[in-house]
């Protein structure tokens, strides 16, 4: 029967998931809106396909929430993860003890007992980190400024959980912690007692829970690596999958053991395996779990909207919602504006981060069991928050259509319409930044005039003040190229710095003009590889510090002595071998074990015959054009020294002479 119920259950999510979040993505809601719904409609004051499991189904899926933040730590270094200290202490730091404050003050005035106004106020200080990062991933705006400092908030607000949870029970009535002690203390409290370090001395825990942060660390950087470098050499995809989830679930249980949030010991964890060259395949294997629960989590979160309780005290529910939401908007309105954020910017950081967190559930039912306050208080606070999480698509969606096109930088890219085209070039630039710019005033000064478009308002101005005709307008829409003259068209050069928009971009001129010949800018050689999937080949790919770097290779050499023509002939093999090396390890690259072990190869490989190429004879002719080398060995033989290849032949002729 559990079994039977159990795959019931699994059919009812997955379902309600199916159906309702291409709805919802259709009708422009956003998939985590598209999850709430479901949950609402199954849930017990919906169609009543699932019921009190619901509780149960939350406390799993919060694991994609551990996930999640495993994942992001396996995209920030810890030098970049440094960077970022200041937005951690500072932003998040004022945001929580200024929400707790504001909130706390605001229910003394409503008659709250002390000691329950704080703790209300502490709770409804955290956001819900499941649900803005998500929505931050899917929108694109993670590594914009207002998603960076809603990121740091976050991370300290997940870090602010565990001193919470410590000083909660210092909140505990009499009466609440004798409770909390005796038999009826409840789930929480049995839970809390299984914890490894319960029974030890104040200074006993804080050493144990230093000794479990530091096993994470050696783990992540000493033992982790040595074990996936095993796992990958049996080229068996599940078990490295089976070890990915191994990792993340042992951390998250050795973090629950000692009191910690489990979603920071993984975070952790994936900082200190950023710089891993196992990092891509951890990503690759464990988003779809990740997706798979954070979906679940929002279907639960929906499901344990508690109706009754909201006809019974609709007044109360209200009240909560609009004073969590405005209070919190005020607080990081005000912080947006003291860190210097730009006013669009700081508009989506308040927005996206005015709800309550998932974490209000963990820490209410601690607060109820240690007495600080009764079910009377818990009951519209959870109602209250999951209202609020339940809200915040919708506000985040009035605030895109309605609020960003009248505030702030994106005003401009909001109202302005593009501009009308009337020319017809054999070449059209999408993007002209650092590194368009570069490609178009090449193609003038040799008398190829291109039709450029530009999506930066202002850097449209700022080219046609120096003289150069660059026209407004999204190069990603198929209208506008036509306008642009595309279908007339030879080049399509892509040199947008925003890889999404690139492939975006690249899809739409194969399906709409497929005559055209595509040259596309990329940033590092995972974004090749997709475009390389794409249908492209690798000479119609530029990486944008390629060249740079190949160029800066080739003058060191020449400032040591080598002469300039070697010197260009061996960045010109490097780049043939590059190119080659691209094209092979794309296919290869989901396949951890064989992707390193060919690269080790290749990279050998190249370095043999580089070496056996700088000791080829040259011939004169080649030399000819080498000005300055030849003016450096005409100062070399004036100083009395030899010439550096006379030199190096001299070396290497006297052991055989003697």
């Amino acid at each position: 029967m559990y079994a039977e119920s159990f795959f019931v259950q699994a059919v009812v999510y997955l379902a309600a998931a199916v159906v309702a979040v291409p709805i919802a993505k259709r009708l422009g809601l956003g998939s985590v809106l598209g999850y709430l719904i479901a949950g609402v409609v199954i849930g017990p004051f919906g169609l009543h396909l699932v019921g009190e499991e619901g509780e149960d189904v939350m406390h799993f899926a919060e694991f994609g929430v551990v996930l999640m933040l495993f994942l992001i730590g396996l995209e920030l270094e810890p030098r970049r993860l440094w960077r970022l200290r200041g937005p951690i202490l500072g932003l998040g730091g004022l945001q929580v003890a200024v929400t707790t404050v504001i909130l706390a003050g605001l229910g003394l005035a409503a008659g709250a007992e002390w000691r329950v106004a704080l703790a209300v106020g502490a709770i409804l200080s955290l956001s819900s980190t499941a649900m803005v990062l998500q929505t931050l991933a899917e929108k694109g705006w993670m590594r914009s400024e207002s998603g960076q400092s809603a990121f740091s908030v976050l991370l300290f607000q997940d870090i602010a959980v565990i001193p919470m949870l410590a000083l909660m029970p210092l909140l505990a009535t009499g009466n609440g912690a004798a409770a909390a002690s005796g038999d009826g203390s409840g789930d929480g409290h049995a839970e809390h007692a299984t914890t490894w370090i319960g029974s030890l001395p104040p200074w006993g825990q804080a050493v144990a829970v230093l000794a479990a942060v530091a096993i994470v660390v050696v783990v992540g950087r000493y033992l982790a690596r040595p074990a996936f470098s095993a796992i990958a050499t049996a080229r068996q995809r599940e078990l490295f999958t089976a070890a990915a989830l191994l990792l993340v679930i042992g951390i998250a249980l050795l973090m629950t053991r000692v009191g910690l949030s489990p979603a920071l010991g993984t975070f952790l964890a994936g900082v200190v395996l950023a710089t891993s060259e196992y990092r891509h395949q951890l990503e690759a294997d464990i988003e779809p779990f990740k997706g798979l629960l954070l979906g679940l989590f929002f279907i639960a979160v929906g499901a344990s909207v508690d109706f009754r309780l909201i006809a019974a005290s609709p007044t109360t529910v209200a009240v909560i919602v609009a004073v969590l939401v405005l209070a919190k908007l005020a607080v990081l309105a005000v912080l947006a504006r003291s860190f210097r954020m730009s006013l669009d910017q700081g508009l989506l950081f308040a927005v996206v981060l005015a709800q309550g967190g998932e974490f209000a559930f963990v820490l209410s039912s601690f607060a109820l069991q240690q007495g600080i306050f009764g079910q009377e208080v818990a009951a519209p606070v959870i109602a209250g928050v999951a209202v609020s999480m339940a809200l915040t698509p919708l506000l985040l969606l009035a605030t895109e259509k309605f609020l960003l096109p009248r505030v702030g930088t994106r005003t401009a890219v909001a109202e302005r319409q593009p501009d009308v085209i009337e020319e017809r070039n054999r070449v059209v630039i999408a993007g002209f930044g650092r590194f368009g710019n570069v490609v178009g005033r090449l193609l003038r000064a040799q008398g190829i005039v291109p039709t450029v478009l530009e999506i930066d308002s202002d850097r449209v101005d700022l080219v046609r003040k120096l003289g150069l005709p660059v026209f407004y307008g999204d190069a990603t829409r198929v209208d506008l190229l036509h306008s642009a003259g595309a279908d007339d068209a030879e080049l399509l050069i892509i040199a947008i710095d925003d890889p999404e928009r690139i492939r975006s971009l690249v899809h739409s001129a194969q399906k709409h003009f497929p005559h055209l010949r595509l040259l596309v800018r990329a940033s590092d050689r995972p974004d090749s590889y997709e475009l390389i999937d794409d249908g492209l080949s690798v000479s119609s790919i530029y990486r944008e510090t390629f060249d740079s770097a190949l160029r800066l290779g080739a003058d060191a050499l020449e400032l040591l002595g080598v002469r300039a023509y070697t010197a260009l002939r061996a960045a010109r093999t490097f780049r043939r071998d590059d190119q080659d090396s691209i094209t092979e390890l794309a296919s290869m690259r989901h396949d951890q074990g064989s992707y390193l072990s060919r690269a080790r190869e290749r990279i050998r490989a190249l370095e043999r015959v580089m070496l056996d190429a700088a000791t080829f004879h040259v011939e004169e002719r080649d030399a000819g054009w080498d000005v300055d080398s030849l003016r450096r060995d005409v100062a070399l033989l004036n100083a009395g020294s030899p010439p550096a290849d006379e030199a190096g032949a001299a070396e290497s002729i006297s052991p055989a002479s003697a």
